[in-house]
């Protein structure tokens, strides 16, 4: 199926809209408030720090989350924990008003944060299938994909210029996106529901843990999600962006923003092109390279002074990340059946979307004792031993070749 085909589909249409939107909401608010942390205490360890506060609830909750997503209406959900998002956005705008000098309220909120999206991550990503017509996976995928991307240029550049101007300016925009995701996604229309479990039947610890458990026997599941999981956690070149706009490059704010959009641009190219050219084959294969040459691309960016050439280091990297996002987006759902997704999501959640902030957290705390530049480019060389160990130990991903061989 085409991605013209699968376009027709208003399911498909509104989902990438109310993606697109919510997540240049997210990215516009992310981005200003590793600029006002840093912009407060000057330390590169409250980058670490406001990552760590928003991965542990993922972390603490994930027998919750996935169970909740798999056993209630996910939609549902997701527009419980968007207001529970839109409560943080309120939060940072009212801060931002009072001329703060202190940066540690700005970790409570970003906790609180942190439980929201705990919830809602497990709750969205398994509808991309719920819209997609049959054989059409893969394509809404790639979309979805280019969507979220889209949004990590437009949210960040706007957080420049928005952040230049006013901060609470930046964060009332940010809330108000989240607002209008959120009306969306409460009308969306599925293509197909999952398979509810039995109401009688009661959530036991056994049920809370089947997503731990289904990604550690399924053997190409477990190496693609541990794969990015140290990728992420080594590579947390752009939690500390703050840092190296200012001290690296001497940049302000505006440039800043524009430099924090560099990997959704680059990222945003990759998935359209994925969109209409998707990979055929040697996917596992294609899966390792994209972490190399990630890691490989922030090696670069650790190493250089010139603007221009950070930007374009971080639109490689980020341009492979999103190869692995593609490969990963539909591995997944392939390979695991629909009824245990959102408790398979919320495992991925943790070890891949949170882990971003703990990579954030553990990039913060090395670089207030190394320095940025040392952190950046000991990340990237610890991403490329990865690959290497993961090419002799998981034969398994690695032969992978096509995505129709994969099923469940």
């Amino acid at each position: 199926m085409t991605t013209k085909q699968v376009l027709r589909f208003g399911g498909v249409r509104a989902l990438l809209i109310s993606n697109g939107v919510l997540f240049t909401g997210v990215s516009l608010q992310a981005a200003a408030l590793g600029l006002q942390a840093y912009s407060i205490s000057g330390r590169a360890a409250d980058l670490g720090w406001i990552g760590l506060c928003e991965f542990l609830p993922a972390a603490l909750l994930v027998l919750v989350t996935g169970t909740v997503a798999d056993r209630f209406d996910r939609k549902r959900i997701a527009i419980i924990a968007i207001g529970g998002e839109v409560a943080c956005g309120i939060a940072l705008t009212w801060y931002a008003t009072t001329d703060p000098t202190e940066v540690r309220p700005l970790f409570f909120i970003a906790f609180a944060y942190g439980i929201a999206r705990a919830f809602l991550a497990p709750a969205t990503r398994p509808m991309p299938p719920m819209v997609a017509p049959d054989g059409g996976i893969p394509q809404v995928i790639a979309m979805y994909s280019a969507t979220w991307t889209g949004a990590t240029i437009l949210g960040p550049a706007l957080s420049g210029l928005l952040f230049a101007w006013d901060a609470a300016a930046a964060y009332f925009v940010s809330t108000v996106l989240v607002i209008i995701a959120g009306v969306k996604i409460g009308r969306l229309q599925f293509l197909r529901q999952p398979e509810r479990p039995d109401p009688d039947e009661k959530p036991t610890f056994r049920s809370a843990i089947e997503g731990l458990l289904f990604v550690r026997r399924t053997p190409i599941l477990f190496a693609a999600i541990g794969l990015d999981l140290f990728a992420v956690l080594f590579g947390g070149a752009v939690a500390l962006l703050p840092a190296i706009a200012t001290t690296r490059l001497g940049v302000g704010e505006v440039a800043y923003g524009f430099l924090r959009a560099a990997p959704g641009i680059g990222a945003a190219g990759m998935a359209v092109f994925l969109s209409f050219k998707p990979l055929q084959n040697k996917i596992g294969r294609g899966l390792l390279l994209a972490v190399f040459v990630f890691g490989v691309a922030t090696i670069v960016l650790g190493l250089t002074r010139n603007y221009w050439l950070a930007f374009v280091s971080l639109m490689v990297l980020a341009g492979a990340d999103m190869v692995s996002v593609y490969i990963r987006g539909s591995l997944v759902p392939l390979v695991t059946p629909d009824e245990k997704r959102g408790r398979v999501m919320a495992v991925e959640n943790v070890f891949i979307g949170a882990s971003n902030e703990l990579g954030a957290f553990e990039s913060g705390l090395v670089a207030q004792a190394i320095g940025t530049p040392a952190t950046v480019i000991g990340g990237g060389l610890a991403t490329i031993v990865i690959v290497v160990i993961w090419w002799f130990s998981f034969p398994q991903l690695r032969s992978v070749d096509r995505f129709d061989e994969l099923g469940h």
